[in-house]
């Protein structure tokens, strides 16, 4: 982010607060086909309207800003959309009509290329340049851009990107220019929230009450039950930092817990339930910091580089406050394992009639304590929480859940990129793989999300530069001894 502009000040980027919207994705019960049509009718009027054109290039620093009360009305229509069908079909119908004129790329594109083949001045090959940088612009981004200076317009731009995304998930926009909305949309939001305009905000017993309700109920990762809880996960030995913005202080937009423990903690429990050691802290005992939670509060800020901003201020804060502090891990869940893995079982199952991910041994071991064919048995034990309830269950799948869940992470890709969100989050961060942890997450939600496993991704941070280095630009994985270990017992032991 490189500035809000002038007309952007303080007062004006966080006040205004929609209401709640009742939920219901789809318009299976909603208005007679008459109706319908006078709705897409009324959008298209308001389209029409709010959607300033685009000026002529040599206009373009002359033409007036379009009436406030222009934008303000595509706020009011939109916040008006109870439906998320609704609100979906406005957001493509703003994409597909309002986006970038091609005609005038096609035509200033052709100019650079003429010009590039004839010997002319730089000056007016750079201006025939800026002419088709001003052709590629979308119609729309002139509307976000003129919502922005409203009273609570940059609120509004975030919950609407939201409800784009939800849109995209639920399937009720697709398309290329909806896509290129969204990307348009988190560009600009990128830039409002840059870290030069964040501020750091540490969370005690003592801040104020709605910081604290907002704090647990944003919680993501491993959900706050009570006061209490609350109380213990700021309290001493713990560290809780959220990121507001310059404009809008105590309104936290992503949020970090940290544990301040002896050694790299290998079970969440003992960070989120047990009582820390003392009301004291003792700098003595202190040797470790764990970052164990990170939400984001607003879903239209996915994307936006903010958990990685807080990551690297907060290791600075904690090195301010304790310089004799050198190791800093997190303590992470890793959703998607268990559904991967259940994936996994089936297509097996179906291509080879057999599972080949287990050894012959393991599955006979297993076979035996199920009383079953063991592809069908393993199924319907995993997609349960009660085999964690088995000890001799839990002794023979920790050797192949181990290094399935080890090759997941090191070994499954998305665009060459590590398949996992978390994992993916932390190595571009400069985190190295570092420590695979064993029925680390027994609750309901560990265990049906990574069949209550977790890791530590560890910050070296003398190498977390080249480490995120090497991730973003070779797509290497750093990892430990543990991890390639178990990654070397996948290949031997498994086949896929």
């Amino acid at each position: 982010m490189r500035g809000f502009g002038t007309a952007l000040t303080a007062r004006r980027l966080f006040p205004l607060r929609l209401p709640p919207r009742p939920p219901g994705p789809r318009l299976s019960s909603g208005p007679a086909a008459a109706e319908a049509g006078a709705l897409e009718r009324a959008m298209d009027e308001l389209l029409r309207r709010a959607v300033p054109a685009t000026p002529a290039y040599e206009l373009r620093e002359k033409t007036p800003a379009p009436a406030e009360g222009q934008c303000a009305d595509f706020v009011s229509f939109y916040g008006g959309l109870a439906e998320a069908a609704e609100r979906a079909e406005l957001l493509s119908r703003l994409a597909r009509g309002f986006g970038v004129d091609h005609g005038q790329v096609a035509e200033q594109s052709a100019g650079v290329l003429q010009l590039r083949q004839q010997p002319r001045e730089a000056a007016v090959l750079l201006q025939a340049e800026d002419r088709l940088r001003y052709a590629l612009v979308p119609r729309y981004r002139g509307l976000f851009h003129h919502i922005s200076k409203l009273d609570g317009g940059v609120r509004f731009l975030v919950r609407l990107r939201a409800d784009l995304l939800e849109a995209q998930a639920l399937k009720l926009v697709e398309g290329p220019h909806v896509r290129e909305m969204n990307g348009v949309l988190k560009g600009m939001l990128s830039e409002w929230f840059s870290s030069g305009f964040l501020s750091l905000e540490r969370v005690t017993w003592h801040s104020p009450c709605e910081v604290l309700q907002k704090i647990s109920e944003s919680e993501a990762v491993h959900p706050v039950k009570n006061w209490m809880d609350m109380k213990r996960r700021v309290g001493p030995y713990r560290r809780c930092y959220f990121f507001s913005h310059c404009a809008s202080p105590e309104e936290p937009l992503v949020v970090l817990h940290v544990a301040l423990t002896s050694e790299i903690s290998s079970n969440i429990q003992a960070i989120v339930k047990e009582c820390p050691p003392s009301e004291t802290e003792e700098g003595s005992q202190i040797s470790a910091a764990i970052f164990y939670s990170i939400s984001l509060t607003q879903p239209g800020l996915q994307g936006v580089e903010l958990g990685t901003f807080l990551v690297k201020r907060v290791l600075k804060e904690l090195q301010r406050e304790f310089p004799h502090l050198g190791t800093f891990s997190s303590l992470s869940p890793i959703p998607g394992f268990t559904k991967w893995l259940l994936g996994l079982l089936n297509s097996q199952a179906k291509e080879h009639g057999r599972i080949e991910l287990l050894t012959d041994s393991e599955c006979k071991e297993i076979s035996e304590i199920l009383g079953g064919p063991v592809n069908e048995t393993l199924k319907v034990s995993l997609s349960s929480s009660e085999w964690v309830k088995s000890e001799k269950l839990v002794r023979v799948l920790q050797a192949p859940l181990m290094r399935l869940c080890a090759w997941y992470l090191y070994g499954e890709k998305h665009r060459g990129y590590a398949l996992n969100p978390v994992a993916n989050f932390h190595l571009q961060n400069g985190a190295v793989l570092w420590r695979l942890n064993w029925l680390a997450d027994t609750s309901l939600k560990g265990v049906a999300g990574s069949c209550g496993l977790m890791v530590n991704y560890r910050y070296y941070l003398e190498e977390t530069a080249a480490n995120s280095t090497s991730y973003l630009c070779a797509k290497n994985i750093k990892a430990s001894e543990q991890v390639l270990s178990l990654v070397a017992q996948f290949h031997k032991n498994s086949k896929l």
